[in-house]
């Protein structure tokens, strides 16, 4: 049995556009898939109407790091809606066979922090989980002035996802390098190389593995207000083995 974790909200249509705009792609060397989604919902707006009306955003960042801003739980019905829609479509797309839907949860987000508040681990690409199981749901329901994703190799491991395997030599060659130089990530550094990169779209959806090396595209401070900030909804969902 799924278990999601979010908000039931009856009055909201969160029904889904039955012809969304497909585009599956296979990012660098690795070539892991990147699932692209375009015009999700029938109605995207009423995500952002819901969003601003309920409120209850709260930083979830401190010293040592963090998403670098706000967030607030987001509608059990949209969760349920869209995952269900989509597990026919993750399981041809990343080639899963012999597991099963586990685990669902969800939050609006919005980047607060501008460039000089970073903490180091915000200013260098990160992953979600080693997990080869779990992915991530992007959903932007912000334009294009906001900035999108970008997708990351380690110079110096040649990693663009980190497995349980490859996590110790990972952490044991990153904690040799140098503090990375202040503000979001963008583009190629000395340590990090760019690999693929999605402009945010508003109510375009983006699928990859939540080990993959990835950061926001972010231009700088932002708006709190979720009608104007760089508003997002974030799935995390887990797959079972059996």
């Amino acid at each position: 049995m799924v278990r999601f974790r979010g908000m039931s909200v009856n009055s909201l249509d969160l029904s889904l556009n039955p012809r969304p705009a497909a585009q599956l792609s296979h990012i660098g060397r690795e070539g892991e898939p990147l699932l692209r989604l375009d015009g999700l919902m029938r109605d995207a707006g009423q995500l952002v109407d819901y969003a601003a009306r309920q409120g209850g955003f709260e930083p979830v960042h401190g010293p040592a790091g963090g998403y670098p801003g706000i967030r607030a739980p987001a509608p059990l019905d949209y969760v349920g809606a869209v995952v269900r829609a989509l597990d026919p479509v993750l399981r041809e797309a990343f080639g899963l066979h012999g597991v099963r839907l586990g685990r669902a949860e969800c939050n609006f987000s919005i980047v607060t922090l501008g460039g000089g508040d970073l903490a180091p681990s915000q200013r260098v690409p990160h992953i979600d989980t080693t997990d080869p199981l779990q992915f991530a749901f992007l959903h932007y329901l912000c334009g294009p002035e906001q900035g999108g994703t970008a997708f990351y190799r380690h110079r110096a491991t040649g990693f663009e996802a980190i497995t349980p395997e490859r996590q110790p030599h990972y952490e044991a060659v990153r904690a040799t390098e140098p503090e990375p130089a202040p503000g979001y990530i963008a583009g190629d550094t000395a340590e990090f190389e760019q690999v693929a990169a999605a402009d945010a779209v508003f109510d375009r959806l983006l699928v990859y593995r939540s080990r993959q090396l990835h950061s926001g595209l972010v231009t700088g401070a932002g708006s709190s207000d979720p009608r104007q900030g760089r508003l997002t909804a974030n799935i995390f969902v887990s797959y079972r083995a059996g």
